[in-house]
C-alpha cells in the first residue's frame, strides 16, 4: 500500500480509503471488512451521517480500538484516520447537534476529518459562507478539539466546486473524477494549487460500474481490466491523494487493492490501452460524438445535455448501456445529488444548436439517448 500527503491536513493517507456506504449487513460484516482493510494497509475510513446505520456499525467496530485492539490487530486509534460527512445546514445550532450525534454514534472523542456532505448548489455554498451559518459550529468544533480537519464532498457543477475551493474554508475535497468523466479536471488543479487533499468518490461504481464491465470494454482494455486501468489513470495523477473503495464484504477488497502499490506514471502499455479506447470511441461515434465542452448549456428545459450525451457516447462506443441506464434513471429522482431533467423533456427549441462547435443534431441525439437509456426510476442507495 502506498501513502500520500492529504494536502494541508498533513495526514498521510493510504491511496485507497475504505468507504462505508454499502455497509448494510450489520456489525459483524463491518468488523470483518474493517479487519481486512487494516491488514491490507488502509488507514483511512470514511462514512457519513446519511449512510443508514453505517456510523453506528463502524462505531461499534472502532470501539475495540480504545483498548488497543483492532479486531485482533494491534493498532492504536492514532494510526487510523476517521472521516464522517454531515450535510450543510443554514444554521450553526443544527450543525453542532449533528457533529455531536455523529461522534456519539462513532464512539469517538474527535474526528480526524469532517466533510460538509453534498455541497452541491449555490444555495449550499451561501450557507457555508454565511455569518452564523453551519461553519460557525464547525469552527467551534475545531477549536474545542472535536474535529481536526474540515473539507467538503460534492456532486456539483465544476463552477460551484471551484467557488467552494476558493472560499479557503476547506482543507480537502471529495469529488467525482474518472477516466470516463474528466469534467472536474479544472477543480482537481484548483484544489492542488490550494494544497488541498483530493479524495475521489466511487471510481469503480460511479466511474462506470467497472466491476461488471461489458465484453467490448474488456476487450479494448486488455491486457488490463477496465477497473484496473481506471485506478491506474487516477493513481498516476500525483494531485490525487486517495480513492474510495466501498466493499459490501471483505472479499470485495481483493481486486481493487491489487494496484495499491502501483502509483507511478503510466506505462507504455497502459497509454496504448487508453489510446485504443479513444480511437475506438471516435471511430464508432463519428460525427455524433459529444466532446463534453458544455457550450450547449443552459437548456431552457434544464436538461443536462452534456451528461446525457456522455452516457450515450459510452453506451454506443463501449456497450456501457447498463451503466448509462443506471445513471440516466437518476435524473428527476435524486434531487440536487443528480440534477436535471430527462432528455424526453426536449421541446426542440433549438437554443443549443448554434452553440455546439461540433454542429451536432442535439434534439435527435437526446431522443435517441432517452430511447436507449430510459427505464425504471433510479434512487440513491441511502437517499
Amino acid at each position: 500500500m502506498k501513502y500520500r500527503r492529504f494536502g494541508k491536513t498533513n495526514l498521510h493517507l493510504s491511496v485507497f480509503s475504505l468507504g462505508t456506504m454499502r455497509y448494510l449487513a450489520g456489525v459483524e460484516n463491518v468488523q470483518q471488512t474493517l479487519q481486512q482493510a487494516i491488514a491490507l494497509g488502509i488507514n483511512h475510513i470514511e462514512t457519513a451521517r446519511g449512510y443508514g446505520k453505517s456510523e453506528q456499525y463502524l462505531g461499534e467496530a472502532l470501539a475495540q480500538l480504545t483498548v488497543g485492539i483492532a479486531l485482533g490487530l494491534p493498532i492504536p486509534r492514532t494510526k487510523l484516520h476517521i472521516t464522517t460527512k454531515i450535510p450543510p445546514t443554514p444554521d450553526a445550532e443544527t450543525m453542532d447537534r449533528y457533529i455531536n450525534e455523529s461522534l456519539e454514534r462513532l464512539k469517538l472523542d474527535y474526528l480526524d476529518c469532517l466533510g460538509i456532505h453534498g455541497l452541491n448548489t449555490w444555495d449550499h455554498l451561501e450557507w457555508v459562507k454565511a455569518k452564523g451559518g453551519c461553519m460557525q459550529a464547525v469552527h467551534k468544533a475545531v477549536a474545542d478539539g472535536r474535529v481536526r480537519h474540515v473539507g467538503f464532498s460534492t456532486h456539483a457543477s465544476v463552477e460551484v466546486i471551484q467557488a467552494a475551493i476558493d472560499t479557503d474554508l476547506f482543507e480537502f475535497v471529495n469529488l467525482h473524477y474518472y477516466y470516463f468523466f474528466q469534467r472536474n479536471k479544472a477543480a482537481i488543479q484548483r484544489a492542488f494549487e490550494k494544497d488541498m487533499g483530493v479524495f475521489i468518490i466511487s471510481p469503480a461504481d460511479k466511474g462506470g460500474r467497472l466491476y461488471t464491465p461489458p465484453q467490448t470494454l474488456k476487450d479494448l482494455c486488455h491486457p488490463f481490466s477496465p477497473l484496473e486501468l481506471n485506478y491506474r489513470f487516477l493513481l498516476s495523477d500525483s494531485r490525487i491523494t486517495t480513492l474510495s473503495v466501498g466493499p459490501a464484504n471483505p472479499d470485495e477488497l481483493t481486486e481493487p487493492l491489487r494496484v495499491a502499490d502501483r502509483d507511478g506514471t503510466l506505462t507504455t502499455e497502459e497509454i496504448t490501452a487508453f489510446e485504443r479506447l479513444e480511437n475506438h470511441q471516435t471511430s464508432v461515434l463519428g460525427q455524433e460524438k459529444c466532446s463534453q465542452c458544455y457550450a450547449c448549456l443552459p437548456c431552457p428545459e434544464n436538461i443536462k445535455i452534456p451528461e446525457v450525451l456522455r452516457l450515450r457516447n459510452l453506451a454506443l462506443a463501449y456497450d456501457m448501456t447498463e451503466y448509462g441506464q443506471y445513471r440516466y434513471q437518476m435524473f428527476e429522482n435524486a434531487g440536487h445529488w443528480f440534477p436535471g431533467m430527462k432528455a424526453s423533456r426536449c421541446t426542440e427549441c433549438g437554443d443549443c444548436l448554434p452553440r455546439c462547435p461540433e454542429k451536432l443534431e442535439i434534439p435527435a441525439l437526446l431522443q435517441d439517448a432517452h430511447e436507449r437509456l430510459n427505464g425504471s426510476e433510479g434512487r440513491r442507495l441511502w437517499g
